[in-house]
């Protein structure tokens, strides 16, 4: 083993998943384009359906997402009338977010498409179930 083995690619722990991460998001494009919504907005719309009410800075927690990458993202949810956001009456530092009538409509239409995506990998269900499982403690533990 020499010294320049700790940094070829197949010895990454960051390439398999950067790449996994990126072919899910392709996988995803096709389901959520009829809905006009991209995997960030998708994702943050999972965030908010859950919650209905939220602070913004709650929802980029739970992304881990920063104001400025999270920030065009909700304007872009108000703007499409998903979403209405206002500055909280108690603390104006804080931005809450809450979810429209037409953003409940669409968490209706479109909560199919975790099945659909999860049909796209037959056989491996069981593996992505596990995966799934070591992902999140792995996260959990490196964002303390």
């Amino acid at each position: 083993m020499d010294k320049y083995d700790k940094i070829k690619l197949e010895n990454q722990i960051c390439f398999p998943l950067y790449a996994l991460s990126r072919e899910i998001i392709k996988l995803y494009k096709p389901l959520l384009s009829k809905y006009n919504l991209t995997y960030t907005q998708y994702v943050t719309m999972l965030v908010i359906w859950e919650e209905q009410k939220i602070i913004f800075k709650e929802i980029g927690r739970r992304l881990h997402l920063d104001s400025g990458t999270l920030t065009p993202v909700i304007k872009k949810l108000e703007s499409m009338g998903l979403i209405t956001k206002y500055r909280n009456i108690e603390d104006d530092r804080l931005v809450t977010i809450e979810l429209t009538q037409k953003g409940l409509l669409l968490r209706d239409d479109i909560v199919d498409v975790p099945t659909k995506l999860y049909s796209q990998f037959k056989g491996n269900e069981e593996s992505l179930t596990m995966l799934k499982k070591y992902l999140d403690l792995v996260l959990k533990n490196i964002s303390k």
